[in-house]
């Protein structure tokens, strides 16, 4: 079987002004290419964490959406790692991110994760490394 590497992961976006501002204040995203569309009306980008050949996160635009997209109930999250997780934790409080309490697995008494909501609702998971 051929060996398969993942590529991208894509979200749809309201606001794309919004969204990219977020992926790139609240979570060191860069912009790494970006397709417009005209004729098709929409936009895609695309962004990483720095790393040229790791994982990367498209945003579509869709030029006449006026209304949020239904996450429905299948979606879960995205999870992004992070060495100094309460620095990381206090550092998107302090800017108005709304994050969840740390919070450990089971009987674990040392925090390992906590979650917020990027402009259109989807979730993120930021995890301890």
């Amino acid at each position: 079987m051929e060996k398969f590497k993942m590529a991208h992961t894509m979200i749809r976006v309201l606001n794309l002004e919004k969204s990219l501002a977020f992926y790139k204040e609240a979570l060191g995203f860069e912009e790494v290419r970006r397709n417009d569309q005209p004729a098709g009306r929409f936009t895609l980008v695309y962004l990483n964490t720095g790393d040229p050949d790791g994982h990367q996160l498209e945003i579509t635009y869709n030029y006449d959406q006026v209304v949020p997209y239904d996450l429905g109930t299948g979606y879960g999250h995205l999870a992004l790692g992070v060495d100094d997780l309460e620095a990381s934790h206090a550092d998107h409080k302090a800017k108005g991110y709304n994050p969840t309490d740390l919070k450990g697995l089971g009987g674990d008494s040392k925090p390992r994760f906590y979650f917020m909501s990027d402009p259109d609702g989807y979730k993120i998971e930021i995890i301890r490394n």
